[in-house]
């Protein structure tokens, strides 16, 4: 079974059609229908590795100042609660918790699976990001979740590797400013061919610019463990891009080939009156 990381960007993407939703839609027609969805997104970081185990986790609109529209959105797909014993088996002697009421699914999984799998009727299940732990943690427990990958469950990681929300310029919707595209595209290139170094991205010159908080990098190390489990060779770009300045919309698919997205336009225009520094997302 494949497995990916998506860059989310804006939480309006779930409302919008463009050339990064038509990515994510051509995602989800391509791969095999999953037993079940596991998704590491930025939005669960929390102190602990945790695993939701409910059998109907609830739709999560962990945002604010958006258009009703966005608050509307339900994303009613059911939990599968053995899938958490099986992280734990899978990960051990790694502790995981299972989580039974606590989450859900947060707008980092289900702005993207409403396009790549509108029907909702596929399982999902969310594993937290314990902000307790070094990046090489992550790295290593995402090469550790490579079996699942075996018994039909498509792993996909939601976050942007470059992502300063102080530093955003909501009139450049498809721009990225010099250092994102730097961190970016030597994030690309460790991603495609040594997948196994993706940690040590902490020491590159616009690490603290373009990764002010690890939450949103976290999970492309997930991918870059998998992907260092099995063959770097098998790691694609999605689709690549920007989005106000100083966050970055690339996407990678770990063995899986999807034919070229064909939307246009880049990341959405935001709803008037949002604070500048995106602290509402």
């Amino acid at each position: 079974m494949p497995a990916a990381f998506i860059g989310h960007g804006n939480p309006m993407n779930a409302l919008e059609t463009n050339r990064f939703t038509a990515a994510w839609t051509a995602l989800g027609r391509s791969v095999p229908r999953p037993r079940a969805i596991l998704v590491v997104s930025a939005h669960w970081y929390i102190n602990a590795t945790a695993v939701t185990a409910m059998p109907r986790p609830r739709t999560i609109h962990d945002f604010y100042g958006f258009p009703p529209a966005l608050f509307d959105v339900e994303y009613p797909a059911p939990g599968l609660p053995d899938l958490a014993a099986e992280v734990s088996d899978v990960v051990h002697p790694t502790w995981v918790g299972a989580d039974v009421d606590s989450w859900g699914i947060d707008h980092g999984t289900w702005s993207v699976l409403v396009h790549a799998f509108p029907d909702a009727s596929i399982p999902v299940v969310q594993l937290s990001i314990n902000a307790d732990k070094p990046l090489d943690y992550h790295l290593e427990l995402g090469a550790e979740l490579a079996p699942l990958r075996e018994r039909g469950v498509l792993i996909v990681a939601s976050g942007n590797v470059v992502h300063n929300l102080r530093r955003m310029d909501w009139k450049l919707t498809d721009d990225g400013f010099d250092w994102a595209q730097r961190f970016d595209e030597d994030a690309k290139t460790r991603m495609l061919t040594d997948p196994t170094e993706f940690a040590t991205l902490d020491a590159h010159r616009d690490f603290g610019e373009a990764v002010p908080t690890p939450d949103h990098f976290i999970p492309a190390l997930y991918l870059a463990g998998l992907a260092g489990a099995a063959d770097a060779r098998d790691v694609d770009v999605l689709v690549d891009g920007y989005a106000y300045g100083s966050l970055s919309m690339t996407a990678y698919t770990l063995g899986l080939s999807c034919p070229p997205a064909t939307g246009e336009g880049g990341s959405p225009q935001p709803p008037a009156g949002l604070p500048p520094d995106g602290s509402n997302i």
